[in-house]
């Protein structure tokens, strides 16, 4: 998980997750004890994605691919194309240890599309220190140690970085609001977005939705903020008769769900990416769609059998 929150992409992670234990093992003659076995892996973790960051060609952006719709003109471009989503099925192993007491971000809000989404908005030095400060709950002198720096120059990375995180992110969290995971709230809301998907009716999708609703795609850079405009992009995106069909799983302690169309001629249903929303209170402040080749991830087929 922290490669992953480091590079915002659920593949990046993996490849040097590899790279890391490989590194670990070829070095651990030369552990010497001074830390504990945990801070020497996160050291080695840190410094592996640093450079994947600085030698890494980020995945490109997509141009729109959904055949035979035109969607309308976007609110804006995002910035970060990359992003992949995280499989919740991952996650028991990777929150299992409990954080420093330096730690300032919950467990769950750390790892939220959100929070993932603003770390990679910061510089690569300032995002390692603040998710071994704050997010891990490494003391200043420990994370100093880990990036080969001084005490100093580590405070003053955590005090740009908080200043660009509370720009992005709300003073009370990404997740105060949120129902409980898996309560009866958060069962009712995904079970009513899912009438409403799956009935292509936009009245009552956009109901759900908060009024700062926020629609992306990454690796599309398509972005519609406010519930105006995303009706209008769901209106094109359900037009022609489109019939959908969500299967439910979980992204980074999110509600998610693989969507699949039917085709008009067999009746199987292709998948066509995953959808992970973002909830406050009893509405939608955000559905993030990722294309299909992330479905394997979540144990999702590409493609369901007509019925």
């Amino acid at each position: 998980m922290h490669c992953y929150r480091m590079l915002g992409s659920f593949q990046d992670a993996e490849d040097v997750l590899q790279d890391t234990l490989l590194a670990a093992w070829r070095g651990l003659d030369r552990f010497e004890g001074r830390s504990t076995i945990r801070t020497w892996l996160y050291r080695i973790a840190t410094n592996q994605c640093l450079n994947a960051i600085r030698s890494a060609s980020r995945r490109p952006a997509k141009e729109w691919d959904v055949p035979e719709i035109e969607p309308p003109e976007p609110s804006r471009h995002g910035e970060i194309v990359w992003l992949e989503p995280y499989p919740d099925a991952l996650l028991d192993g990777a929150i299992a240890t409990p954080p420093g007491p330096e730690a300032r971000y919950e467990q769950t809000e750390s790892i939220s599309l959100a929070f993932v989404t603003a770390l990679q908005l910061l510089p690569a030095r300032q995002r390692a220190v603040l998710i071994l400060r704050e997010v891990l709950g490494y003391p200043a002198a420990d994370v100093a140690d880990i990036l080969g720096s001084s005490v100093e120059s580590v405070n003053s990375a955590l005090k740009r970085a908080r200043a660009t995180l509370q720009r992005r992110i709300p003073p009370d969290g990404t997740t105060a609001s949120s129902p409980t995971l898996a309560s009866p709230a958060e069962q009712a809301l995904v079970a009513r977005f899912t009438r409403a998907y799956e009935a292509g009716d936009i009245d009552a999708l956009v109901a759900l939705l908060t009024d700062d609703v926020r629609v992306s795609m990454p690796p599309m850079p398509l972005e519609y903020l406010g519930r105006d405009a995303v009706a209008g992009f769901y209106t094109a995106l359900m037009s022609a008769n489109r019939e959908y069909h969500l299967v439910p799983t979980r992204a980074n302690g999110q509600p998610a769900f693989g969507t699949y169309l039917r085709a008009p001629t067999d009746g199987i249903r292709h998948g066509t990416g995953l959808l992970v929303l973002t909830l406050a209170g009893d509405r939608i402040s955000a559905v993030t769609r990722f294309d299909n080749s992330v479905l394997p991830w979540f144990g999702l087929p590409r493609s369901l059998p007509s019925h």
